[in-house]
């Protein structure tokens, strides 16, 4: 099997689930990864890679020779003030041919507000968060720049992510969790591990120009999964606030908008089946062996 040459602009849990994926597998791969540090040599599951300087306001020259052998293109991070800085940055160094995959990963912040009706890939983009909004004239640069270069690109529009690491379980033992009081708010999920999945198997699944909304089976509000947390740990249920009291700006954009996110497209064309369907299997799992 060939070695792939995987640039991973951004090393979050995304990536380095997909990585961890991948190593797994026993797929070869050399790495390369840019962040907002220094360049230096660093070890992941011990993985040894390149991390090298890459910010909106400029980046480590060194890394243009790995770019240009670069053949696997994970891009998970978020626009900068409305400014994808890899595009910024590399818009014109993106000729090579040798690149057979790139996948951008968005947000479902794209669609925005659905009063808490169903979406796919087909409906209506009509973000209403700042994010959401950037998320989606980001997604039309990459496709814009994927024509221009003839570059194979995919976009997975995930939806709330949360992982072993970073949940609600985790919120709750530590006191940081309140209860919204707003009624019939949906919300999707996805456990980073499905994310992971999906992105080993989409290298060989791969049709270009597609998007595909990445989320579980069950979308539900926000208050449904903090009690079932409050119940797998028997803790007291959490205080109740108006949406007036919210302080995060962040937070009262989550709140705006409400929608159930449909995930038939992913199943069918990866073929996939969910590790955790549902928050329940991802939180008993967490619960069990995480907590």
């Amino acid at each position: 099997m060939k070695t792939k040459n995987i640039i991973c602009f951004g090393f979050g849990q995304v990536a380095k689930n997909f990585i961890k994926k991948l190593n797994d597998q026993g797929i070869p791969f050399k790495l390369t990864t840019t962040s907002r540090e220094k360049s230096k040599n660093k070890k992941f599951e011990k993985i040894s890679y390149e991390s090298f300087q890459f910010t909106e306001e400029g980046f480590d020259k060194n890394f243009i020779s790995k770019f240009e052998e670069a053949d696997h293109i994970l891009i998970s991070v978020a626009p900068i003030n409305g400014v994808d800085i890899v595009i910024k940055n590399l818009q014109n160094h993106f000729k090579s041919k040798k690149i057979k995959w790139i996948t951008y990963l968005s947000a479902t912040s794209v669609y925005g507000d659905h009063g808490g009706e169903w979406v796919n890939e087909n409906s209506e983009t009509k973000p209403t968060s700042p994010n959401g909004i950037e998320r989606l004239r980001v997604e039309k640069e990459w496709m814009m720049l994927a024509s221009k270069f003839d570059l194979p690109i995919q976009i997975f529009r995930l939806s709330g992510i949360y992982s072993n690491q970073y949940n609600i379980l985790k919120r709750l033992k530590a006191g940081d969790v309140k209860i919204i009081n707003k009624k019939n708010h949906f919300f999707s999920r996805i456990h980073v591990e499905d994310i992971a999945n999906i992105l080993s198997n989409s290298l060989n699944n791969f049709k270009n120009k597609e998007i595909y909304n990445i989320s579980d089976n069950q979308p539900a509000s926000p208050e449904e999964v903090t009690m079932y947390g409050v119940k797998l740990l028997g803790t007291d249920k959490p205080k109740t606030i108006e949406i007036k009291e919210i302080e995060s700006e962040m937070l009262k954009n989550f709140y705006k908008d409400s929608k159930k996110v449909d995930n038939k497209k992913m199943k069918e064309f990866f073929n996939y089946e969910l590790k955790y369907p549902t928050y329940v299997e991802g939180l008993n799992y967490i619960f069990n062996n995480s907590i």
